[in-house]
């Protein structure tokens, strides 16, 4: 076993470097911003854990990389040695974790550029916000479009690429081959009676495949930007995240971040799943605090108070 305490075990944790099941050897998780690495930075991984690790690296279901097989006197050489790369570890804690954006940046599908949304995010809250202690892990998903690949609901924050059709049925000419009807993944274009197309916006999911399809341009961009998701869960019990019904501006989406963020540092307990901290407040009661905003006027207020605990005291 390492020669270790358990404050010392902790604070490496603190710092991305968890000790594996064996008690002797540590996995290193290295930061990837926005789930992309350029291949100077995989060469310098590969060579650090050849030698300071075992050879292996290993992929995270967060878009992370972990370096396996350091040991407690190879972890500092290690941690110089990616630095010159610009690389570092991180993603533990009970604070914002790792951005995590799907490919939509480079995917067919992609309404948004998540990647480069991540890299932003990833300054503002990554980092803006390492040292603010939160109740529990807080964890951000981007998906570029609906096909929900990275399961954006099923975060603590999500956000959705969308693209919000403009349609007025006056404006059809009812012709019988229809571009949109046949793009529409949700069936929510169809003819009626009068063989006028017809949008039912209870199934469209703004995934903006009808935009640009009808062959008369009949069918244009009403607004595009992001729909908000809060309060998932994906562990040992499952919260599918609470839709925010609007399309945000990017500006709103990063007020939107803030917020939620100091509305569960302000009422959330200690060891308090996002979730089920908006569960106990009531859903309607967070969803009107989120969209007042009032938290912002409290923001230093709040970031200076102490967490609360259970029962209601605070630490």
């Amino acid at each position: 076993m390492a020669n270790i305490t358990e404050a010392e075990k902790k604070a490496l944790k603190g710092r991305g470097y968890i000790m594996t099941r064996d008690g002797e050897h540590f996995i290193a998780r290295i930061i990837t911003v926005d789930g992309v690495l350029n291949a100077d930075e995989m060469t310098a991984l590969t060579e650090a854990a050849k030698q300071y690790g075992d050879g292996r690296v290993a992929m995270t279901s967060r878009l992370t990389v972990e370096v396996q097989g350091l040991t407690l006197d190879t972890i500092e050489p290690f941690n110089a040695f990616i630095g010159k790369a610009g690389l570092y570890t991180g993603g533990t804690g009970s604070r914002v974790r790792p951005i995590v954006p799907c490919k939509g940046t480079v995917c067919v599908h992609g309404l948004i550029d998540t990647q480069a949304l991540a890299r932003e995010l990833h300054e503002t809250f990554y980092k803006g916000w390492y040292d603010v202690k939160l109740p529990h892990k807080f964890k951000i998903g981007i998906g570029g479009c609906p096909n929900n690949c990275i399961k954006p609901g099923l975060n603590d924050f999500g956000i959705m690429g969308q693209q919000m059709p403009a349609y007025d049925a006056d404006d059809c000419n009812g012709c019988k081959k229809c571009g949109v009807i046949e793009k529409c993944p949700m069936k929510a274009a169809h003819f009626d009676e009068d063989g006028i197309m017809q949008i039912d916006r209870s199934l469209c999911n703004n995934c903006g495949k009808c935009i640009g399809a009808c062959h008369f341009d009949c069918v244009t961009e009403e607004k595009a930007g992001y729909k908000i998701m809060v309060g998932g869960i994906w562990g040992k019990r499952q919260r599918l995240g609470t839709v925010i019904d609007e399309i945000y501006t990017k500006e709103e989406l990063f007020e939107m971040i803030e917020r939620a963020l100091l509305l569960y540092r302000e009422q959330g307990k200690t060891g308090e799943r996002f979730g089920i901290f908006i569960e106990r407040i009531g859903v309607d009661n967070f969803i009107s605090q989120l969209k007042a905003g009032d938290v912002m006027q409290r923001k230093q207020e709040i970031l200076d108070a102490p967490l609360h605990l259970e029962g209601g005291a605070t630490c």
